[in-house]
């Protein structure tokens, strides 16, 4: 009897691990299927969920386009005298809206740097030291280079001037 007792008692053992390997079998399988819908679904609210804003987003940067500038070589000019000989060397670039306006620029260069070197050496190196006075020579650069080369139609329009090098000195 004795037999008897620890065979239905194994019996019994054998029953109830394959009951419990099924359920850690559902429970991980449940589990994996909870992580890739989460997934899924994170995944498509981040990339914009529904396809027209999506579509609407890549609209905004085609539309967006990169800025055009033309690089002006640097220049030494003689400032106007205050207490003695002061020179300007400065370096610069436009900034301006689209590429045929960059080729307009680089094929009237000798009339750019002229209108220039004629706006800069009309300056003092005390209307240059301060922020004011140089934004004040960006609108002044801005405003000449805006005219036509040719003496008639439009001028070129000029975004921004960037100083890439501004240097003042006395002599």
């Amino acid at each position: 009897m004795a037999t008897k007792g620890k065979a239905p008692a194994k019996g019994a053992e054998a029953d109830a691990a394959p009951a419990k390997s099924s359920k850690k079998m559902l429970f991980i399988i449940v589990g994996a299927v909870l992580v890739l819908v989460i997934g899924g679904a994170a995944a498509f609210f981040m990339m914009g969920g529904k396809g027209k804003k999506g579509d609407d987003h890549a609209d905004d940067h085609a539309e967006a386009k990169a800025p055009t500038f033309v690089v002006i070589e640097p220049f030494v000019v003689n400032l106007q005298q205050e207490t003695g000989d002061q020179y300007l060397q400065v370096a610069m670039t436009l900034q301006v809206p689209d590429g045929q306006t960059a080729e307009l620029l680089k094929l009237y260069m000798p009339q750019v740097r002229s209108r220039l070197l004629m706006v800069l050496s009309s300056k003092k190196a005390s209307d240059l030291l301060t922020s004011d006075g140089k934004r004040k020579l960006t609108d002044e650069i801005i405003d000449q280079l805006g005219e036509p080369f040719s003496g008639k139609g439009k001028g070129p329009q000029i975004t921004d001037v960037f100083y890439t090098s501004f240097v003042i000195q006395q002599q």
